[in-house]
């Protein structure tokens, strides 16, 4: 039988979904099989999460569970007050026993159910979570998905794809039971951080480090951009903290969305200690510019 499946996950019994769905990405992150290559506990530690976060993000499951209808395996369990007497048979437990009832009706009711042939039912969805870096939900991208049974799902990012957003793969959740279709997984995506570009809705923004020489005189450099390097003119005179609008550069367009820009924000970076740089600024001057305005 399988452990509790709020111990595995180490939340309350009224914890809410959202407590439930982080303390599964914590546990999901830990222990991945792709970080743990070879590691037999961590690919358990993985499985039993996996399974417990199944089993409580599907209402109807948690309630059975919560109510002893079904085990963390998600399982029937025998109604309470019955015993399985030989060959699997039910029987009223306690003192009373049958009660005097009338045999015919006791067994109808115990066997109307079990008698009954079951038709088809639709599999249960999964849910699992998958960590796509910064460029690939911007560009779209095909990632590859390693399932608590050891099996791969790709999924397909679409381009323009935000953290939290949740995919859909239809028919590949748990099998249905009697010739049902299977249910569908749920991808919730989680979009890691870039060392250069944050992304703001559709646009995208940058920090560009220049040099005093490129800030003075201008120049043109090369620029990354999510969509990869361009050309890009600085103007003389620039100071820090110039914003440059690159349009279309950001986000690509999708759905109803338009493509956002990149959005480069300078920086002028003085560099290491020069002698003459630092004998020229003594003799320079700038007759009636004041970089405060004035102000004290």
């Amino acid at each position: 039988m399988a452990d509790d499946p709020y111990k595995i996950l180490g939340v309350a019994k009224d914890a809410t979904p959202e407590q439930i769905r982080a303390a599964y990405r914590k546990l999901a992150k830990k222990h991945h099989p792709d970080l743990n290559p070879g590691n037999k506990a961590a690919e358990e530690a993985f499985k039993s999460a996996s399974a417990a976060n199944e089993l409580l993000s599907d209402p109807e499951k948690r309630a059975r569970y919560d109510r002893g209808e079904i085990d963390a395996s998600g399982a029937e369990r025998a109604p309470q007050g019955f015993r399985q007497g030989p060959g699997g048979a039910g029987f009223g437990g306690g003192a009373g026993g049958f009660g005097g009832g009338n045999f015919e009706d006791i067994f109808a009711s115990m066997f109307e159910q079990r008698g009954r042939p079951a038709g088809p039912a639709r599999g249960q969805d999964a849910r699992y979570a998958l960590t796509a870096d910064f460029l690939e939900a911007v560009n779209g991208a095909t990632k590859r998905l390693t399932l608590p049974d050891g099996q791969t799902l790709d999924v397909k990012i679409p381009h323009g794809t935000t953290g939290g957003d949740v995919l859909r793969l239809r028919g590949c959740g748990q099998p249905g039971r009697n010739g049902g279709p299977a249910g569908d997984a749920l991808i919730e995506i989680t979009v890691a951080p870039h060392k250069l570009f944050r992304r703001e809705g559709q646009n995208i923004r940058m920090d560009l480090p220049i040099s005093l020489r490129e800030a003075v005189l201008g120049g043109k450099i090369t620029l990354p951009t999510p969509t990869g390097p361009v050309a890009l003119s600085i103007k003389p005179h620039s100071d820090s903290g110039t914003e440059m609008r690159l349009r279309g550069r950001g986000v690509p367009a999708h759905s109803h969305h338009h493509a956002g820009d990149l959005l480069v924000k300078l920086h002028v970076v003085i560099g290491p200690a020069d002698e003459k740089l630092e004998a020229f600024l003594k003799s320079w001057d700038q007759p009636g510019f004041e970089p405060r305005g004035g102000s004290t």
